[in-house]
């Protein structure tokens, strides 16, 4: 899966830094750098599609 890259996509498009969202969203600093090798919680990653207004699908895919 390539989540983090979606997220990385989706973030550039809003032109909001991964780091600013992580922060925003209280998680820790490079914990979404993570997610192509670790799973996110379906929590973490709703919180992440709605401050990114994209389905969670798309992170997915």
């Amino acid at each position: 899966m390539q989540i983090y890259d979606n997220v990385k996509a989706a973030c550039k498009e809003k032109g909001v830094a991964i780091s600013e969202l992580e922060e925003e969203l209280g998680f820790p600093r490079g914990s979404i750098y993570k997610w192509n090798k670790h799973l996110p919680s379906v929590e973490k990653l709703k919180s992440v599609s709605k401050k990114l207004e994209k389905p969670m699908e798309y992170f997915l895919e």
